[in-house]
């Protein structure tokens, strides 16, 4: 039979009853103290993450969301993007690309790097993805944190940067050229005339037939002549690094005096397709007034080519949210295919017909434009019509 606790046990009980009771409640007040500085340092973490521009996401091996940044929800304006695949949102497909960088992260536990093409807002982003494996206590990947950097901007800069270097480079092949070419060219223009002036004393006995052919050859040597002429022209204008006599200029004066200048050259009803769109506030510009007016020119007659005498035409000024001063051109005609743009504004480049013209145009538009410190680009649509912007400085004031 056991004894009966005494009083001293019962009390020894109890004391050990409230040392235990203590003891939890002090680990308590250390988890809470814990949480709390987990729950800190999270929000430190997070903070940190929003405040990266590029967009962060960290996925599951089976490529599912489970947190992301705030550049993330300003890119693609997902509410609850977590339990998402990253193929859904950045897609829109519903299985992962076939050479999926967050995939090979995962299976070879290595960093990877990729330059990708995605739709945001119905327009194509070039993004810099690097998928780096979030690894466990064992070293192996648990998770991926993919970091993708719009480079969009950087993809164009680098593209006008070549394509100025291009321009500069045929610049001065083309000035060599011309000026190679020009000098034959006139012996056979001069020649060729002397021939035409010679027809008429030739005998009369000479036959009829040979000399209709005779004239013919001639008058066909001539007009090719001439024809070449207008290139070695175009060659040695586009290629013109000569000085220019800048001034002020107002875009909307200089588009009424170049519809003036076109008025006897175009039909009547022609004419009545031209629509304008002027801001009566626009800024002035400081420019070379001549060489600007050639930038009008020739933009519209690439739009009354595009419309055949169909379709509208419409000349706007106004200044962008840049506060640049701007003029489009923008035709109702058959538009540009998608895979010719890229080309558009390089010497030679043309898509009329042969005898419609040398492509030299549009790349003297684009190397008056560079001068000026201003940039030319063409939106386009084929079956829908094309708008040419020119962005110009606007004066500065002293």
């Amino acid at each position: 039979m056991k004894p009966k606790p005494t009083v001293e046990d019962l009390i020894g009980i109890e004391y050990a009853k409230l040392g235990f009771f203590r003891e939890v409640q002090e680990k308590i007040a250390e988890l809470n103290a814990t949480n709390l500085e987990l729950s800190r340092k999270q929000r430190h973490i997070q903070a940190i993450l929003d405040s990266i521009t590029d967009i962060m996401a960290v996925l599951s091996p089976r490529l599912r969301i489970s947190s992301v940044n705030r550049a993330f929800h300003d890119v693609y304006q997902e509410a609850h993007p977590e339990g998402k695949t990253c193929h859904e949102i950045f897609r829109h497909a519903d299985k992962p690309c076939s050479d999926c960088p967050a995939l090979k992260a995962f299976e070879t536990n290595q960093v990877f790097r990729e330059t990708v093409i995605y739709p945001v807002d119905g327009k194509n982003r070039h993004f810099e993805i690097t998928a780096s494996p979030l690894k466990n206590e064992r070293g192996q990947p648990c998770h991926i944190l993919l970091l993708k950097r719009d480079v969009t901007l950087e993809k164009e800069y680098q593209a006008k940067y070549h394509q100025a270097e291009r321009m500069a480079t045929v610049g001065v092949l083309a000035a060599g050229v011309a000026h190679e070419i020009n000098n034959p060219l006139t012996a056979i223009l001069g020649f060729a005339e002397g021939l035409k002036r010679r027809i008429p004393r030739l005998p009369e006995d000479t036959n009829r037939e040979l000399l209709e052919d005779f004239s013919e050859y001639v008058a066909i040597i001539l007009k090719e002549c001439g024809r070449c002429q207008e290139i070695v022209q175009g060659l040695l204008t586009f290629s013109r690094e000569g000085s220019s006599e800048f001034s002020r200029v107002s875009l909307n004066k200089l588009v009424g005096d170049t519809i003036k200048l076109l008025k006897n050259h175009l039909k009547h009803h022609v004419r009545d397709l031209i629509r304008f769109d002027l801001d009566s506030g626009l800024p002035c510009v400081r420019g070379d007034e001549s060489q600007l007016k050639q930038v009008i020119l020739n933009l519209l007659f690439n739009a009354f080519d595009a419309t055949q005498e169909k379709g509208f035409i419409t000349l706007r000024t106004f200044v962008n949210q840049g506060d640049r001063v701007c003029l489009s051109v923008e035709d109702t005609g058959c538009g540009i295919p998608a895979h010719h743009l890229n080309k558009l504004f390089e010497p030679f480049f043309t898509t009329k017909p042969v005898g419609k013209g040398v492509g030299i145009g549009l790349s003297t538009c684009y190397n008056i434009v560079r001068k000026h410190h201003g940039e030319i680009f063409v939106c386009s649509h084929e079956g829908v019509g094309s708008t040419f912007h020119v962005i110009l400085p606007r004066e500065k004031h002293p």
